[in-house]
């Protein structure tokens, strides 16, 4: 009898073993690719080169405008949903903007593009934030009306273009033309009357922000075991843009004095400009 008892206590324990090694295998998450990736990009931004004042003997401020609707800049605008540990160039400037990794200054009512009036993101969310109320009509019986109040959320996917301020310089030590990023501004996109609009939504220092970028991967097309970043794609400018304003004596864009294909016209001479001034410091 004990040694029935015996084999029957043996049996059970097995069992209970069994069941719990099947547990701990079931509990354990599955690797969602070629190996454990958990997205986390640990490096500083590359240094910007050093500048002194009696060096730049000539300068020129541009402002820039990025169509994420273009091909080229559809990783700013994608993927909409976070996933794979890629997020979009807007989801990863409210994160930063949420932690406190840089601020953000007001660009609604700043016509000199400065940071001068600065915002949490508290206050970007709470700004964008609409309510209206209206008067609606049943569509049952009795059909009578009753008022509602329309709450309007900010919709981060409205952010459709990038626009950037930077300054080109001549450096007399390095006898080379350099471009360097001072500021970036998310545009949201807004439909009034079946019309659109640009709203420009808050300025922040590209300086601030690199450390952010230089952590936040982005999707390339070509080699996904490349883990490019976004500093990366500013550093080596791989986007497509054009010059909307270049600084004047009359603080005016280009879109104020020349429309469509003038427009373009005048964006690359601007570019043309810039690029010539360095080709006519040298005799071949």
């Amino acid at each position: 009898m004990r040694k029935v008892l015996f084999l029957i206590a043996i049996l059970i324990g097995i069992s209970f073993s069994t069941n719990g090694l099947k547990a701990q295998i079931l509990d354990e998450r599955p690797v969602d690719g070629l190996f454990a990736d958990d997205g986390t990009i640990d490096k500083d931004p590359m240094p910007f080169p050093s500048i002194r004042k009696a060096d730049v003997m000539w300068k020129k401020r541009v402002w820039r405008e990025i169509d994420f609707r273009q091909k080229m800049n559809h990783a700013f605008y994608y993927p909409v949903v976070p996933h794979n540990n890629w997020r979009n160039f807007i989801t990863v400037v409210l994160d930063g903007l949420r932690e406190n990794k840089f601020i953000a200054y007001d660009a609604q009512n700043n016509p000199t593009d400065e940071f001068l009036v600065p915002m949490t993101y508290n206050q970007l969310i709470d700004r964008e934030t609409d309510s209206v109320r209206q008067t609606l009509r049943r569509s049952y019986p009795p059909y009578d009306e009753y008022d509602t109040v329309i709450i309007s959320r900010f919709d981060p996917t409205r952010v459709m273009r990038l626009r950037v301020k930077e300054d080109w310089y001549f450096d007399k030590q390095r006898s080379q033309l350099m471009v360097r990023i001072v500021a970036l501004c998310p545009v949201l996109m807004v439909e009034r009357d079946g019309q659109e609009f640009t709203q420009p939504l808050f300025w922040i220092s590209y300086d601030q922000a690199r450390k952010v970028f230089a952590r936040s991967q982005i999707f390339n097309r070509q080699n996904s075991a490349e883990r490019r970043t976004f500093d990366e794609v500013f550093w080596k400018r791989m986007f497509d843009s054009y010059v909307y304003k270049e600084e004047n004596v009359y603080d005016r864009t280009i879109g104020s004095y020349a429309l469509g294909i003038d427009a373009l016209l005048e964006s690359e001479r601007v570019k043309k400009e810039i690029l010539n001034f360095e080709q006519n410091l040298w005799e071949y």
